[in-house]
């Protein structure tokens, strides 16, 4: 063979792959390079831009605002005050010194299992928690920073129920601390304090009350610090408001610098270090802006469903202690979800569809099955909630949930438990564990305090919930 016909024997397979690359390019059109710059399309563009823009941004920064909004709420303690509230001045505990019902509206999606505890503090020293020996009841106070990120637990997993100390220090704090006393050290000025402590039903609930008193939160100098207040958070009627708030919020708490580049693009929408300003916007992009802050709630939402797995039936999400760069599924906890721990300080599966995947209404009766009492190292419960409002829903038995606790559970012979699910109250033989649900739509979430390594790997599984009428 002739030099001249080796080089075209080699190369006829290299041109019909190039040929095909180029092909397949070819087929692919740059529509960057066919894109005319005509006023239309630079109009579109500035929509498209401010749009994109929005949901980035507000994805991004709601749990800061939902944060500040918060810590203001939580500090606005009424008069009188219900005994389901845990609201508490500035840089002082709360406790709830009742299980939360339907006309508890503070909290979404609040539990039915424990007195909830809040303290939202300003750190402007370190301040010392103190907890008392709980003697094995459980508890746990979260430490979030104001992006709604849970940096410590203390309480029955991490740190035991034996009485303890706990210094929490500002960033960039240095000096002296207690030798008997746990440094956490947090990334933001302020904190939110969010704690739970167990209730079984029907107990007598003052041991609790006076464990209660027995936590607290005091500076490090000792100081007093008397009337405190948060200032204000600006209020606007404008529909860009949202990014004027997200301004104010950042004055207090810095973009971190794994953020800087995302934060950088903001300026193209007048979002700076400096504050917010809409001066500037051409109407294009005001008018992407405005969409795209309304858009923008559908793309947190999302969030739950693509970054969940579907367990037989039930979004299973883990994670909310270790968002990473997730942001919409940040401002979705923030949001509905607020105060939301990790998979192995408690489990949340949550059910929004019965097992032919249409959504559950008080207009139909459904039935779970539980193979056994899930296997946890704490407690666990299945709570109904309104779909309207995400709150308990009030019933002629006064039962919002059903669980380890509940009063007259019955158990099947071979462990099981069945649980009615209606509006109306049930027949039969396991009417005793009847979930009383709205008339309207609803959704159940099954906590797991505390879950074992088998319902965390899925061995034990999460039971369905079926339709029976």
């Amino acid at each position: 063979m002739t030099s001249s016909r080796k080089f075209l024997f080699c190369i006829l397979p290299l041109c019909a792959a190039l040929g095909g690359a180029m092909h397949a390019q070819a087929a692919t059109p740059d529509l960057l390079l066919s894109t005319p710059a005509t006023p239309d399309a630079v109009e579109k563009g500035m929509q498209a831009d401010g749009y994109s823009l929005a949901i980035s941004a507000y994805n991004w920064g709601y749990p800061l605002v939902r944060m500040e909004r918060v810590a203001r709420e939580y500090t606005k303690v009424p008069s009188p005050k219900p005994d389901t509230s845990y609201r508490a001045g500035l840089n002082q505990i709360g406790w709830a010194t009742s299980l939360a019902s339907p006309s508890a509206k503070d909290m979404p999606t609040a539990n039915n299992d424990t007195y909830y505890m809040s303290a939202v503090l300003d750190l402007t020293e370190p301040y010392v928690l103190t907890v008392p020996d709980t003697h094995d009841r459980y508890y746990v106070v979260d430490v979030f920073n104001m992006w709604q990120e849970l940096e410590h637990y203390v309480g029955r997993r991490t740190t035991g129920t034996k009485a303890g100390k706990f210094v929490l220090v500002p960033p960039g704090w240095k000096g002296e601390l207690p030798k008997d006393a746990k440094r956490l050290d947090v990334s933001t000025k302020k904190i939110w304090l969010w704690g739970r402590i167990h209730v079984k039903q029907g107990e007598d609930v003052a041991p609790i009350l006076a464990l209660q008193k027995q936590f607290s939160v005091v500076p490090l100098s000792g100081k007093t610090y008397k009337d405190e207040m948060l200032p204000a958070l600006p209020k606007t009627d404008d529909p860009l408001g949202f990014f004027t708030e997200l301004a104010a919020a950042l004055k207090d708490n810095p973009v971190k610098p794994a953020d800087s580049a995302l934060f950088a693009q903001f300026a193209r929408i007048g979002l700076t270090d400096k504050g917010f300003s809409s001066d500037k916007l051409n109407p294009a992009t005001r008018k992407g802006l405005e969409q795209g802050l309304k858009d923008a709630p559908y793309v947190a939402i999302a969030s739950l469903a693509s970054t969940s797995e579907v367990r037989n039936g039930w979004n299973w999400v883990t994670g909310l202690d270790s968002f990473g760069y997730n942001y919409p599924l940040r401002a979705m906890v923030a949001g509905p979800y607020l105060g939301g721990q990790g998979e192995h300080e408690a489990m949340y599966p949550i059910r929004f569809t019965d097992s032919k995947n249409q959504p559950l209404t008080g207009a139909n009766q459904y039935e779970v099955k539980l193979a056994s009492a899930p296997p946890v190292n704490a407690f666990w419960s299945l709570t109904m909630y309104d779909a309207s409002d995400k709150m308990l829903v009030d019933n002629e038995i006064s039962r919002y949930k059903v669980g380890t606790d509940t009063q007259g559970l019955k158990v099947a012979a071979d462990g099981s438990i069945t649980i009615p699910i209606s509006h109306k109250k049930p027949q039969g033989e396991n009417a005793a564990n009847w979930l009383p649900a709205p008339e309207g739509g609803f959704y159940v979430l099954l906590r797991l305090y505390q879950p074992s390594e088998d319902v965390l790997s899925g061995k034990w599984q999460l039971p369905q919930l079926n339709k029976v009428n």
